[in-house]
């Protein structure tokens, strides 16, 4: 008799632990503005889906202006979105909402926190007063820099990392009004999943200082009320000017005043929701982070601000994103991690967005989220190529 076929062996089974994470942000004032159309909203699932995302990052709050009915910022594009047709008192966002868990997607609703963008007029600094802007260490105020980047002559050495207006987080008035204003934000919406921080970090200028203590480059939070409420609390003089007086202790001080601006947002947002999430976009960086933007995102992780983080890894450079993923894996070994990923800078190189996902999904303890649904929707190459992979998930 022929020999008996070698038995085949059996494919392993597929795992019934969850996919990881995968978040996409989706802009307020981005090519597809999907609170303004709605036609899009559909569009926007449909590429979700595809895509294998787990989680939208919705923008609705940019340059001190609401796309939700806020009370305590200038909600004129509120105005401009949506309803539902048979009931108008229903928002775009609540319908997306909605829709979205429908499909098994959480939302989060994404604010930008200190930056007011080119919003000179924005109605927190008119409420608040324009010592609510963040101030250099030569005492100029942001809001006279030309353009919003370095005045001369220090324009010759410098430039602004993010030109705009940029708040104060220790200014006199502003934690109160950011953590109300987006605590509002949470109760208007009872099934939101998540509250996502952006622009959560003092403002910087290239090249960067990496301390007070130098007295090199250009630092802000020099205003005088920061500088009289360091005095005050600490016992202490304030550096400024040519003056590196207690720069660490300043340095230490102003790290501190953003750490307490993300625990009062969150403390308001828990307060009308103990289930929602709080994250926030950070810096890749961590150097930078902690020495420049006086981003502590780590010990907002440990101190529980955070539900979890989502460091901003933007880069052409594949060994450099090699480099930036593995220190996130380590740190995410007891930490929620998102590796957020530049998708648009390859929209002429879709394969290149693929291999940046490999090397995220290589390290099970990392999420990945995707900058930006715009961009990917602006390019049916970069799209198809993401879905492809995704399919293969």
């Amino acid at each position: 008799a022929p020999p008996a076929p070698p038995h085949a062996e059996a494919p392993p089974p597929r795992s019934s632990a969850p996919p990881p994470p995968r978040g996409l942000w989706v802009l307020c004032e981005g090519s597809q503005r999907v609170l303004e159309n709605r036609e899009r909203l559909e569009i926007l699932l449909e590429d979700a889906r595809g895509l294998g995302v787990t989680d939208l990052f919705v923008q609705v709050y940019r340059g001190g202006r609401a796309w939700f009915d806020s009370s305590l910022a200038d909600a004129g594009p509120y105005g401009s979105t949506w309803r539902a047709s048979e009931d108008t008192s229903r928002d775009a966002f609540s319908l997306l909402i909605e829709r979205a868990h429908g499909e098994g997607l959480r939302v989060h609703a994404w604010v930008n926190v200190l930056s007011l963008a080119s919003n000179a007029d924005a109605r927190i600094l008119r409420d608040l007063g324009t010592g609510a802007a963040a101030v250099d260490q030569k005492g100029r105020s942001i809001l006279d820099y030309p353009l919003f980047e370095v005045p001369e002559p220090d324009r010759r050495y410098y430039r602004m990392g993010t030109p705009a207006v940029w708040l104060d987080p220790a200014a006199i008035g502003v934690s109160d009004r950011l953590a109300a204003t987006f605590a509002e934000l949470v109760s208007r919406y009872p099934a939101l999943d998540g509250l996502h921080l952006d622009y959560i970090r003092y403002p910087d200028a290239l090249p960067f200082s990496p301390g007070t203590r130098f007295g090199v480059g250009l630092s802000f939070g020099f205003g005088e009320g920061s500088r009289s409420r360091f005095e005050a609390e600490t016992g202490l003089r304030a550096p400024f000017g040519t003056s590196l007086v207690n720069g660490n202790r300043w340095d230490d001080w102003r790290r501190l005043q953003l750490t307490e601006l993300v625990r009062r947002i969150a403390e308001a947002a828990r307060s009308m929701r103990p289930e929602v999430k709080v994250s926030a976009a950070v810096l890749a960086d961590l150097e930078r982070a902690y020495l420049v933007d006086m981003q502590d995102w780590i010990s907002w992780l440990d101190q529980g601000l955070l539900d979890f983080a989502v460091p901003m890894l933007y880069t052409r450079d594949q060994r450099l994103l090699l480099y930036g993923v593995e220190g996130m894996s380590g740190l995410a070994a007891d930490r929620a991690i998102w590796v957020g990923l530049g998708a648009w800078l390859f929209a002429a190189s879709p394969e290149r967005a693929i291999e940046q996902l490999r090397v995220v999904a290589k390290h099970e303890r990392l999420g990945s989220a995707l900058f930006s649904w715009d961009s990917i929707r602006e390019s049916p190459a970069l799209r198809g190529a993401l879905v492809a992979e995704a399919s293969l998930e």
